[in-house]
């Protein structure tokens, strides 16, 4: 290898790491290639999708069973909490209908 592509790896995991990102190798079916790579695109990302799914392939390998409350979480998430709406419904008799 000559050194201009030396100099070429160099710098590209250079500014790799500059990104917090690592070059690694994994080993696995040949089936699940498109699988493991399209998860490597995604946990690199720097966004909520990534971290939600970065814990919940975390819990699935680590075989712990689900915390309770996460319903509830989620509920306290959302963007609606304090919006004070009214889901009350007027009450009505229905309409009559000759059988």
């Amino acid at each position: 290898m000559g050194s201009s592509q030396r100099r070429a790896i160099r710098n590209y995991r250079s500014r790799l790491s500059q990104k917090g990102l690592a070059r690694f190798e994994v080993l696995g079916r040949d089936t699940d290639r498109d699988l493991i790579r399209s998860l490597a695109r995604r946990l690199a990302e720097d966004s909520t999708d990534a971290s939600r799914l970065r814990a919940i392939v975390g819990q699935a390998v680590a075989g712990e069973p689900p915390r309770k409350g996460g319903i509830l979480a989620a509920l306290r998430r959302s963007p609606l909490v304090g919006a004070d709406l009214d889901f009350a419904r007027p009450r009505e008799e229905g309409r009559n209908v000759e059988l």
